[in-house]
């Protein structure tokens, strides 16, 4: 089964805007994707987030597979979601503002129980925080790649 990667809506927020200061780091995750061969997937969920202030049009869909919420996945969501209320609860974990149950968890379940997903592509410093409080209780079957970090930093390429 090859190897795929579910990007979050902050990578397109970075990707699609090419004065971010990120926008270098997501083309270069973008073009390493396509040119390695592993699959992109999107959630509707983030499809849902990217057009409050955009549209979907603007997404790069013909390169992405679409994923959608279901049921196996909500299930997943709460089991993290029961986690990290009870950390945040006793003092183990300091997030923002946020709820607890935001989509970023929800696309956590997703990436968990897709056997295919193998890395949650992010710039999100919360949502990271949250995966870090997770990785504590339970062993996610994927892993977090934060785009602040170079692709060839995080896949450890050699300059040509």
């Amino acid at each position: 089964m090859p190897e795929s990667v579910l990007l979050d809506t902050s990578f397109f927020l970075r990707f699609l805007n090419d004065v971010d200061p990120l926008f270098s780091n997501a083309d270069n995750y973008f073009r390493y994707f396509l040119e390695n061969d592993l699959e992109m997937v999107i959630s509707t969920i983030s499809i849902g987030e990217y057009c409050v202030g955009g549209s979907a049009d603007e997404l790069p869909l013909k390169n992405l597979k679409i994923l959608p919420y279901n049921y196996n996945h909500s299930l997943r969501a709460g089991t993290f979601g029961k986690i990290l209320f009870n950390k945040r609860k006793i003092g183990q974990l300091e997030v923002s503002q946020r709820v607890i149950i935001p989509n970023d968890v929800k696309m956590f379940a997703q990436s968990d129980v897709e056997k295919s997903i193998n890395y949650y592509v992010t710039s999100d410093t919360e949502s990271i925080k949250l995966f870090e409080a997770l990785k504590n209780e339970t062993q996610p079957k994927f892993e977090i790649i934060d785009i602040s970090v170079p692709t060839d930093e995080y896949f450890g390429l050699l300059p040509l």
